[in-house]
């Protein structure tokens, strides 16, 4: 075989490259391991906490916020509501707006729901990078060991070969394993964060209403 010039020292460049990443990879996957953790306790407890609001509660507190007399008693019936702090800050500073005109007022309340929402993506960033890049590093984990495991069947070193078969099957182990549960809590919380962003359109459009006659 014919052997291009120049082409070991890049063989030898890539290895180094390759082989430097090892150690990383495996810091990262501890951290996204313990990340996942975490996020999975916020999530049951989230879940323990979370308020429920039924079709029926829904249906007469968007009758109250539509029928409300005055802008006091818009206040009123938002602060007793049984709906999330977020949801009553957005809902009373929108009634706070009720000098506006109706298009600056609808404007407003726009702007408020789209800064509830990129408030919501912000939150699933995190999530939705470790469902990609856990099994992503946990690939790279089970590939960069398995050069020198190979090189050393080669010489008949079956010790070294075992060590780097449990690095890649403990790396591959973590990663998708982090991945999954990643991936539950961002589906979790996204259906979540519909529903919350829903009802808060919902209230809104009540009020925006109510603030017209």
């Amino acid at each position: 075989m014919v052997s291009i010039p120049g082409s070991e020292l890049l063989t030898a460049a890539l290895n180094v490259v390759s082989q430097s990443l090892q150690i990383p990879v495996i810091i990262f996957l501890l951290i996204f391991a313990v990340f996942a953790v975490f996020a999975f306790g916020g999530l049951i407890s989230d879940y323990n906490n979370r308020k429920k609001l039924t079709r029926d509660y829904k249906e007469n507190l968007v009758y109250s916020l539509v029928n409300a007399s005055s802008v006091d008693e818009l206040k009123k019936i938002v602060n007793k509501s049984e709906i999330f702090e977020s949801q009553k800050d957005v809902l009373l500073k929108i009634i706070n707006a009720h000098s506006f005109s109706s298009d600056s007022r609808e404007a407003w309340a726009l702007n408020l729901i789209e800064e509830e929402e990129v408030s919501m993506a912000k939150s699933l960033e995190k999530i939705d990078i470790l469902t990609r890049i856990g099994p992503t590093l946990g690939l790279m984990g089970t590939l960069i060991p398995m050069g020198p495991g190979l090189a050393a069947l080669g010489s008949g070193d079956v010790s070294t070969l075992a060590s780097a078969i449990i690095i890649a099957f403990d790396t591959t182990v973590v990663g998708i394993g982090s991945g999954a549960v990643a991936y539950v809590i961002s589906k979790v919380r996204r259906r979540w964060y519909e529903e919350y962003s829903s009802n808060l359109q919902l209230l809104v459009n009540a009020v925006l209403e109510n603030l017209k006659n």
